[in-house]
């Protein structure tokens, strides 16, 4: 049947206004064709507008032609039109198959690194079928959908590109999975939050330049977490427990964190913090900001005072990969469908299990393990990797201003 199949691909360019689609597909309404594809893109009030339509070989495709050709004259609108063969319809239908989303982010998005990616991704003999932009502010993100690759050699690929050229770049599978409900979980410390909670406890007793020391090189998986953990807990024996107060309300959240628990709860996902911090002052963050789960350590208190030990188990880099499981089931989201997004080494279990791990502002360790870094100092920057528009965002926000307070 298909030998007997021709087809014919129409493409409308100029000034977009209301009723050009409506026309064409009025007028080809008359003719005895189908629609095999159709794509459409408006950028600055330009509209391009493609149809991909099969005719039989009785068709007469000149009254086709004749027919588009005044419609373009009449809009004042440049008009392309390319005949081919049924065969060449399913040979491109048939690359698309494989679909993965490359999301690019940058502060400033320069050419070369638009041509950088797009370099890796031809070399790869992959094919980019669409390019859409998901926001313009505070950051630049583009996202491709690309077909024909491989998404763990790719990802490699770009991975390094990205390095190279100071973008970030993601790549996921396409289809249906990146729409389901989903489970977000985040560290806290220089993640969910600006700056470390221990350190901030350090300082009112004094010893804040040690325990930022230990930190970091805990941090960069120099120290083991739960030995470095406890040694830094140690000094902050004798504090009074009133301190804990004084820095939970010094405590500032990322950049956009609000905005991202806001817009991705408004879809239903569940969310979730996990820190090798302290319940004394995650649980607070969390019922701040509506958290679903949480799992922190628990700071010893007796007499009103730190006793510069913890109470139960302590939430180290197996722990929180534990925790993620464990919301998980809770949640019934499949691991396949959560995200995990850390700065440090103890992340890493938990970045390795979530379905995507995300290294937000990561130590390098961090970085090279993730499926994705983001390193622009805007949380809600993580919604653009789930194809989530800024203008989706600000118009639900301009529906909902509560929400917004």
């Amino acid at each position: 049947m298909n030998a007997k199949k021709r087809t014919l691909l129409i493409t409308l360019t100029g000034r977009d206004r209301p009723g050009v689609t409506s026309r064409l597909f009025t007028t080809l309404s008359a003719f005895p064709v189908t629609v095999a594809d159709v794509e459409q893109v408006v950028i600055r009030g330009r509209l391009v507008l493609g149809v991909l339509v099969s005719y039989g070989y009785d068709t007469d495709v000149g009254k086709v032609l004749a027919a588009t050709e005044e419609i373009a004259t009449d809009l004042g609108m440049e008009l392309e039109l390319a005949t081919g063969s049924a065969n060449d319809s399913e040979r491109g239908a048939r690359r698309r198959h494989g679909r993965l989303h490359v999301t690019i982010l940058g502060s400033a998005l320069r050419p070369a690194a638009l041509a950088g990616i797009a370099g890796r991704i031809a070399a790869h003999g992959a094919n980019i079928d669409r390019i859409e932009r998901l926001a313009h502010q505070p950051v630049t993100c583009i996202e491709l959908h690309v077909s024909g690759a491989d998404p763990d050699g790719l990802r490699a690929a770009l991975a390094a590109e990205a390095a190279e050229l100071q973008v970030d770049v993601a790549v996921q599978r396409g289809g249906l999975a990146r729409r389901a409900k989903r489970l977000i979980v985040m560290d806290v410390d220089s993640t969910l939050i600006q700056g470390e909670v221990i350190e901030l406890l350090a300082e009112h007793a004094g010893r804040g330049a040690q325990v930022a020391a230990i930190t970091e090189a805990a941090m960069r998986g120099d120290l083991d977490f739960e030995g470095s953990l406890r040694e830094r807990v140690a000094m902050l024996e004798g504090l009074d427990e009133s301190v804990l107060e004084t820095v939970r309300h010094s405590v500032e959240f990322s950049p956009g964190v609000r905005t991202l628990v806001r817009t991705l709860k408004r879809l239903d996902y569940k969310f979730a913090i996990v820190s090798g911090g302290f319940t004394q002052i995650t649980d607070a963050l969390a019922a701040d900001l509506g958290i679903d789960y949480a799992a922190a350590n628990v700071l010893e208190i007796k007499d009103g005072r730190l006793t510069g030990r913890l109470v139960g188990p302590v939430i180290d880099r197996p722990g929180k990969a534990a925790a993620l499981e464990r919301f998980a089931r809770e949640a019934g989201v499949p691991l396949s469908q959560t995200v995990a997004i850390g700065d440090g080494a103890n992340d890493l279990d938990m970045i390795a299990t979530a379905g995507l791990g995300i290294a937000y502002n990561a130590k390098p360790a961090v970085r090279q393990a993730a499926d994705t870094a983001v390193n622009v100092p805007y949380m809600d920057a993580i919604a653009f990797l789930l194809g989530i528009s800024r203008e989706e965002i600000e118009a639900a926000d301009a529906e909902d201003p509560e929400l917004t307070r």
